[in-house]
């Protein structure tokens, strides 16, 4: 793999064609037609040159979690495996970026795992994830004050989405303490804490403000808030479940039911991506900051990247587990998914739950996840795939 970023080299179909015919036979698929906001599948002759008949269209929001996406589109891999594509758009909320998902204005995003399984559960939204963006990379982040959960009492925190593994995973901490989550008004001497939904954006500020007392989110924020002593961190998430998928590459359904060769090639590049991350995490963090995709400091950045365990010596409880900085593993475990589900039953939301009611873990895996292109993908790169595992969950 070239060395340079997409930005810095020029762009060769022929040579992207040429490439994309090592990870994949025989290239060429029918285009995606349609008029309006919603595209579909149509089979068409492609006038375009690649796997698509225009160019693949990724949304993401401003985190960390969407590195591995960014990367693939950044460093040409996606157009190394015969997908061109247009520049990512950053979207401000997880509403916003799922809404453009579903009516179809863009064709790719990275999407916490809970909130795709409701879409697709619940709103039967033409959604699949077809493989795991990362893995850990979100903290629990709270004022000076706090150095223990159970001083949340009476107290509001905010999280990024109600179906979020940010909300899951706070409320296991929460309980684990003796303190029960509420969308209400909070009571010290109930033992609740108030949870509220807040744009990623805004929780460092309301942190120094004192309207919050905490936050739970995908990183860099964690960082934002330790350089500008508004608050530290208390728990890693990855620190509570090992390893845990907290999003996941999310794509419209016609897109892996129409094009499975272009599917293929978008996970077997985000794999690549991951590989050159986890190898370049540093570089990675210079490429992703400001005059890149993400508008936090680059400092902030590549401390997600690379914080050690003896940094946080006091934080973790599970030091081997390396929870405290990104992770990448594009295989979505089913194990994973089944415990998802058992979690996600006993998490308070402000909303409709009733889908949650009977449905087993593997079936929702089967519902949601498509894995076909990540075991073709992997497979290919003779990356071992993991398809159940032991979940380590200790709050």
């Amino acid at each position: 793999m070239s060395e340079s970023p997409r930005s810095s080299r020029p762009y060769s179909r022929r040579g992207a064609l040429r490439l994309g015919g090592r990870v994949l036979t025989g290239a060429t698929l029918a285009g995606l037609a349609g008029t309006g906001a919603v595209r579909s599948v149509a089979p068409s002759a492609s006038t375009h040159g690649g796997l698509l008949d225009r160019p693949l269209r990724i949304g993401y929001l401003p985190i960390t979690d969407a590195s591995a996406l960014l990367v693939a589109y950044e460093r040409g891999l996606l157009a190394d495996a015969g997908v061109d594509a247009d520049r990512p758009v950053l979207f401000r909320s997880w509403d916003s970026l799922a809404q453009a998902l579903t009516t179809g204005q863009v064709d790719v995003v990275h999407m916490l795992m809970p909130m795709a399984l409701q879409l697709r559960i619940a709103k039967k939204a033409p959604i699949k994830v077809v493989a795991w963006g990362h893995t850990n990379g979100s903290a629990l982040t709270v004022a000076p004050r706090i150095t223990d959960v159970a001083q949340l009492a009476g107290a509001k925190v905010a999280i990024p989405f109600w179906w979020s593994v940010h909300n899951v995973l706070l409320q296991r901490m929460l309980e684990a303490a003796g303190l029960k989550a509420v969308t209400g008004t909070a009571s010290a001497a109930a033992g609740t804490v108030e949870l509220l939904v807040m744009s990623p954006a805004d929780m460092v500020p309301a942190l120094r403000a004192g309207s919050i007392s905490g936050f739970v989110v995908a990183d860099p924020f964690s960082a934002l808030a330790e350089a500008s002593g508004a608050g530290h961190v208390l728990r890693f998430l990855g620190d509570v479940w090992k390893d845990h998928a907290c999003c996941a590459v999310t794509v419209r359904e016609d897109l892996a039911t129409g094009h499975p060769e272009a599917a293929t090639a978008l996970v077997a590049s985000v794999a690549r991506a991951q590989q050159w991350l986890s190898a370049h995490r540093t570089r990675g963090a210079r490429e992703l900051g400001p005059t890149g995709y993400l508008p936090q400091p680059v400092k902030a950045i590549d401390k997600v990247f690379n914080r050690t365990a003896a940094a946080y010596r006091d934080v973790l409880r599970h030091p081997a587990w390396q929870g405290q900085r990104l992770g990448f593993s594009a295989f979505p475990a089913a194990s994973y998914t089944a415990s998802l589900v058992e979690l996600m039953g006993r998490t308070t939301v402000d909303g409709d739950t009733s889908f949650l009611s009977g449905l087993t873990g593997a079936a929702a895996h089967r519902e949601l996840v498509d894995d076909r292109f990540v075991t073709r993908a992997l497979s290919a790169a003779g990356i071992p795939l993991v398809r159940n595992r032991k979940e380590l969950i200790e709050p």
